[in-house]
């Protein structure tokens, strides 16, 4: 059963850049098929795959979608991915479902980073891949133009794109399209049919046909040979070798379209069913076994294992887990073995994906996509097994995030239901980062880009009905010495009766950066009972929590007690502690206070024209490159950077690179902050607290 279904199978996505058309050609690509009645349009907001809220109201792909439908007996799953780089992360996750990446581009703009990024991570996969060139019906569109660009990236990645239709006109004299492959033109008929009518061929089929015809012949010795000699290859020898070279990757097949209007996508269609490869022919997947790594070869008779690419999540519904069968069948009704969280797994209906609905099915087959209902803690990335097999297939890690909120509820007492929103939202989308900061008391929220976190915010009030405000976090300032000092810290307290007393004397001195905190008790003759010893430590430690410069945690302080002094009736531990922490505040302010800074590790990929810029804006930031290293045809550049000045670096990345630019950060280390920025900071620390008492 497995085996048939995989047979007559296609699983492929759309990716690319934001604005390229890809929902567009995804709508053309289902009412060519019949398995949507009318042509939906993102200005409209009437697609079948953007059905959430806030991608109607932000009119575009916000989360990858997937479709299940017929053409040609054939059975495909379609894959329609968000292109906004905030929201590129989740097709980076699905494109783990499919056999082919099908990459659009806009025929006017050409390719943009989020195209290139999907050539390159469909070649790291062992996908097959094809290039649309899309919306050639607008002006300015030029197909020579981008195929020409497709050929140039190709020498860099070492991809072979060879063109396999051809448009008869570009923009508003758009007429038609040539199958180079049968050599036929066509004309379009009025409407949207995608109807089309024979017609004469273009004179620049014929160049385009001969581009063709030797990258297919360049794939194999014997065709090699067979053109060489005859200048030509027969119909059988095209198509037999155009498929197999997609199918191993070899070749990348470029077709024209104009998905708005419907052209170009029913010639597209049929050469996804004839060409593109069934499960059986790829092995993009790979199993860990113990410390190995092993391909999953997928065979007939094989264990059950599937990989969740992506986990739905509604408030009222609950989860559904999006699965690629990699091995095996699965039947309803059945128990799993979840590998990564190492527990069973109930399954209850199984279900195949068309945009906002689903078909349940009794079982699934090797190669299929389907979606699991209620799952009880599965994840995106987990592996679900046969009980009895319990092994785990690689996946794609987690791309880190760029941008850190603080995020409030807007009414009082609603922090817990916020938290428990964000956990639900966080396990749709594994981008998005919880966490808070112990020193500041903020919660925060990563994600992946600014528009990331405010369409976070917009679902948390649809779905969740809790409003929210964000807010630029606090820089974790800390403080330390780069003095010594000798300090005493006494309290008195005489009210009647029994009083308090406690004296102690203190040494403060620098530590090694990133040595914490080091008490040593060097109390001789009893100056201070033994018992009172840990108290006086206590009240240093907890006066550390906030300096007495700008409110800080101060660190890297070496404090030795040597002396002070008792009464037998009014000393406690409470007043050794007031008398330590008293000492402290006074100690550090004669020992040349300073504050440190966190200074970011930061990575960034650029394209090599956009070097200049980028580097100069890391001085300006007084940021120190450490580095740079060749990346195919970007630039890394490895930096330290003060964290005040990257903690909306993510916008202005784009803008420098024009949305080409990536990178990725981590916390280094602390440093100390120049004296000019340091008052700056204690002034506004100062006031902060000010109107906290107040």
């Amino acid at each position: 059963m497995a085996a048939q279904a995989s047979d007559s199978l296609i699983n492929f996505g759309l990716f690319g850049h934001h604005g390229a058309g890809k929902t567009s050609l995804a709508e053309a690509i289902l009412y060519t098929s019949k398995a949507i009645g009318r042509l939906g349009t993102v200005e409209e907001s009437t697609t079948v795959m953007d059905f959430e809220p806030e991608e109607k109201q932000h009119k575009m792909s916000l989360s990858s979608g997937f479709f299940h439908f017929n053409w040609k007996k054939q059975e495909l799953n379609l894959l329609d991915t968000p292109g906004e780089s905030n929201f590129f992360a989740d097709a980076r996750g699905c494109m783990q479902a499919v056999e082919t990446a099908v990459v659009v581009v806009d025929g006017v703009d050409s390719f943009k980073v989020n195209a290139e990024k999907s050539l390159v991570l469909s070649k790291e996969l062992n996908l097959s891949r094809a290039l649309v060139i899309n919306r050639l019906d607008k002006d300015r569109a030029d197909f020579d133009r981008v195929f020409a660009d497709a050929v140039n990236l190709g020498k860099e990645l070492g991809i072979t794109f060879v063109p396999v239709t051809l448009p008869i006109g570009a923009g508003a004299n758009l007429e038609g399209m040539v199958d180079l492959v049968a050599m036929q033109a066509y004309g379009f008929k009025p409407g949207d049919s995608g109807e089309l009518e024979k017609r004469e061929l273009p004179e620049s089929a014929s160049k385009y046909r001969d581009k063709l015809v030797e990258a297919v012949a360049e794939t194999d010795d014997a065709l090699t040979e067979k053109y060489l000699e005859a200048g030509d290859l027969t119909a059988e020898e095209l198509t037999g070798g155009l498929r197999q070279g997609i199918v191993s990757g070899l070749l990348a097949p470029v077709f024209a379209t104009a998905a708005t209007n419907n052209w170009g996508t029913p010639l597209f269609l049929d050469y996804i069913a004839e060409f593109f490869p069934k499960p059986t022919e790829k092995q993009h997947v790979l199993k860990v076994d113990g410390d190995n790594v092993v391909p999953l070869e997928g065979k007939e008779g094989d264990p059950f294992c599937g990989l969740v690419v992506k986990t739905l999540v509604d408030p009222y519904a609950g989860h559904l887990s999006v699965l690629r069968v990699f091995a095996g069948h699965l039947d309803h009704a059945s128990t799993v073995y979840n590998s990564n969280r190492r527990h069973k797994e109930r399954v209850g209906n199984i279900l195949r994906l068309k945009g906002d609905k689903q078909d349940t099915i009794p079982s699934c087959g090797f190669g299929d996509i389907v979606a699991l209902p209620k799952l009880k803690s599965t994840a995106t990335g987990d592996t679900l097994c046969d009980e009895k097999q319990h092994l785990q297939l690689k996946s794609l890690p987690p791309t880190p995030g760029v941008i850190a909120f603080v995020i409030r509820p807007k009414t009082k007492g609603e922090e817990d239901k916020v938290g428990q929103g964000l956990h639900r939202l966080q396990e749709e989308d594994p981008t998005l980062v919880l966490g808070r900061d112990e020193q500041t008391k903020e919660v925060l929220v990563t994600g992946m880009g600014q528009m990331h976190v405010e369409i976070t915010v917009e679902k948390l009030k649809r779905k969740f009905g809790v409003e929210v405000e964000l807010q630029t976090p606090k820089v974790p300032y800390r403080e330390t010495i780069n003095g010594t000092t000798k300090i005493q810290g006494k309290y008195k307290k005489q009210t009647g009766g029994r009083g308090q007393y406690g004296d102690c004397w203190l040494e403060l001195a620098p530590l090694v950066r990133g040595k914490g905190f080091e008490f040593v008790n060097k109390i001789v003759g009893g100056a201070i009972p033994r018992q009172y010893i840990p108290a006086v430590e206590k009240g240093i430690v907890e006066a550390m929590q906030n300096g007495a410069m700008a409110g800080y945690p101060v660190v890297d302080v070496k404090v030795t007690l040597y002396d002070g002094s008792y009464h037998d009736v009014d000393s406690s531990e409470m007043a050794f502690k007031i008398a330590g922490s008293m000492a402290f505040k006074k100690g550090v302010l004669e020992a040349k206070p300073v504050l440190l800074e966190p200074v970011m590790h930061v990575e960034i990929t650029v394209p090599e024209e956009n070097m200049g810029d980028v580097m100069g804006d890391i001085n300006s930031r007084r940021g120190r490159v450490l580095g740079m290293e060749q990346k195919g045809h970007t630039q890394l550049i490895r930096a330290q950077v003060p964290m005040a000045e990257v903690l909306t670096y993510a916008p202005d990345l784009k803008s420098m690179t024009a949305g080409r630019g990536s990178f990725i950060m981590e916390f280094d280390h602390y440093d100390q902050l120049p004296a000019h920025l340091k008052e700056k900071v204690v002034a506004a620390s100062q006031k902060d607290r000010a109107t906290d008492e107040s």
